[in-house]
């Protein structure tokens, strides 16, 4: 990588410009960013910076993740890059036959509830890479909490938009809209109810969560409305250490956590790219363009067919990224333009935060969290502050496919954190949010720093492209009109779509430095770099 092309002006129009340190802390919230380097200020490393600004993104964004919700991280100890996969399973009592008679998995209430998994992510990662007490690293999430916090535009406006949808859920209405209505910016919003259990979790190491008081006022409000997780679920969950998938490109390697989640899309993608002419032509041309989105609609019509709880695949996840599969697929290319469906009414992107941080010894951490879409479920425990997932979701109906919904399984996962190498070396931590545009911003994000030399804000500020699972091209507005003219007369089926839709997704980006960082933050949220 040539380091010298931080320092070129912006590619786009923004009023952001890159940010330098030797300990750098980006989030989606800049209350969290700061929980983060509070903690840094109290000794703590990269890991424990990354938990205090996960713990606290579940209370000053509660439209996007929560205490409920599940997290995927990859972790670079400074010498080695570890996966973990905290995302939960289904109730051991669910059936494939419960759910018959569907014409689509539920997206609120019960039905949509796997076992939550990211007060586990928290847990792990603190217990094998942490420095500080665990109980400091929810002291500001605690106190935003019970004394509250001034609410921050994006947040504002994501709540009141999906307001009416839960207010069928009096235990949330009673929690999250005070009043009766959602907060606006720079009013404050506080949930002493949040705070006591955020103090809970942090007391007994997250054992309460688990298998004790927590789990109990959990499966109690499941049984008393209709649902069937129950203590055994909670208390059965383990979060799994695993090897992250990786593809190379030129001397780079990108790292993905492996199925269930979906990161592999990204490298199935940018391994179809690999003998093309990409790194030769600009990122915003029409040529480009066309590669991407070839080799994007590809790898994620494969991934949706094969990708599950690894222990229901029919194939295991290195064989997606063979020479011989990668072959087939590259000849799938060839038959682009899109077929499908044309564009039903669209929906907005996963509702996720995204974190990176790093530290002076050089340890970086890529974390991902979320309720999957809005609050998640609707459902709310009352007395807790506590907003279940809808992850469930993600599973599908056909009983033929792997990722058919059952009791007991992980569903296909949208989150997927990102991690670049050079040559063994680490290089960047990074993500993108946002339901499928997820693995589609990880290879628009890697072209544009580590192939055509982009900084990490201007690339994080570049327009974006988004396929959908019809074959729907979405463009974001800020490509040349020309291109989206001439795309059309490929055979896309091109919409010019506003800057900024969350569809596109949001990120954020940490490039590793000879002495320190170089982080970004994306515009179309609230986020924020802090440095120390």
């Amino acid at each position: 990588m040539d380091e010298n092309h931080l320092e070129r002006r912006h590619c786009y129009a923004s009023v952001r410009a890159p940010v330098f340190g030797r300990n750098v802390v980006a989030t989606s919230q800049p209350l969290a960013a700061q929980a983060g380097v509070r903690m840094l200020l109290r000794g703590g490393n990269a890991v424990d910076s990354a938990i205090a600004a996960a713990v606290t993104l579940t209370v000053v964004e509660p439209t996007m993740n929560g205490i409920g919700g599940d997290a995927f991280a990859l972790v670079w100890d400074g010498q080695q890059l570890h996966g973990l996969n905290a995302s939960g399973r289904s109730p051991r009592a669910w059936t494939t036959g419960m759910f018959a008679g569907l014409t689509e998995m539920p997206t609120t209430g019960w039905q949509s509830i796997t076992v939550p998994g990211a007060v586990s992510s928290w847990i792990e990662l603190s217990r094998k890479f942490g420095v500080l007490p665990f109980s400091d690293l929810f002291a500001p999430a605690i106190e935003y909490a019970r004394k509250g916090f001034m609410v921050s535009p994006f947040i504002a406006k994501t709540w009141a938009e999906v307001a009416a949808k839960y207010q069928e859920f009096e235990s949330f209405s009673d929690t999250f809209l005070p009043g009766g209505r959602a907060p606006l910016a720079g009013e404050v919003f506080r949930c002493k109810e949040l705070a006591a259990t955020l103090e809970e979790i942090a007391d007994t190491f997250g054992e309460s969560f688990y298998r004790g008081r927590l789990a109990s006022a959990i499966a109690a409000y499941g049984r008393d409305t209709g649902g069937l997780l129950r203590e055994e679920d909670l208390g059965s969950h383990v979060p799994e250490w695993v090897e992250p998938v990786s593809a190379s490109f030129d001397d780079y390697s990108v790292h993905e956590i492996p199925p269930n989640s979906q990161g592999i899309a990204a490298l199935v993608a940018l391994a179809l790219l690999r003998d093309t002419e990409i790194a030769n032509v600009h990122p915003d041309s029409l040529k480009s363009l066309d590669l991407q989105l070839r080799a994007m609609f590809v790898a994620h019509s494969d991934i949706r067919s094969h990708v599950a709880d690894p222990q229901y695949m029919d194939r295991e996840a290195a064989s997606l990224l063979s020479d011989e599969h990668l072959c087939i697929l590259a000849r799938q290319m060839d038959v682009v333009p899109m077929t499908g469906h044309s564009l039903r009414q669209r929906q907005s992107g996963g509702d996720t935060v995204y974190l990176t941080t790093a530290d002076s010894s050089g340890m970086m951490v890529s974390f991902i969290q979320s309720n999957y879409f809005d609050f998640g479920s609707g459902i709310v425990v009352p007395g807790t502050g506590i907003s279940l997932h809808s992850r469930a979701a993600c599973f599908s109906l056909d009983a033929h496919h792997p990722n058919v919904v059952d009791g007991g399984k992980r569903p296909f996962h949208t989150l997927s954190p990102a991690f670049v190498s050079f040559q063994g070396r680490p290089i960047m931590s990074f993500g993108v949010m946002g339901g499928p545009m997820q693995p589609q911003g990880h290879v628009q994000m890697f072209l544009r720093v580590c192939v055509h030399g982009q900084n990490p804000q201007a690339a994080c500020d570049a327009p974006r492209w988004h396929v959908t699972a019809d074959g729907d091209v979405l463009l974001e507005r800020g490509f040349a009109v020309p291109v989206l003219e001439e795309l059309a007369d490929y055979g896309f089926r091109v919409h010019d779509i506003e800057y900024g839709d969350p569809v596109f997704g949001s990120g954020q980006l940490a490039v590793s430095l000879p002495d320190g960082y170089c982080a970004a933050s994306d515009p179309r949220r609230d986020g924020q770099v802090a440095v120390l």
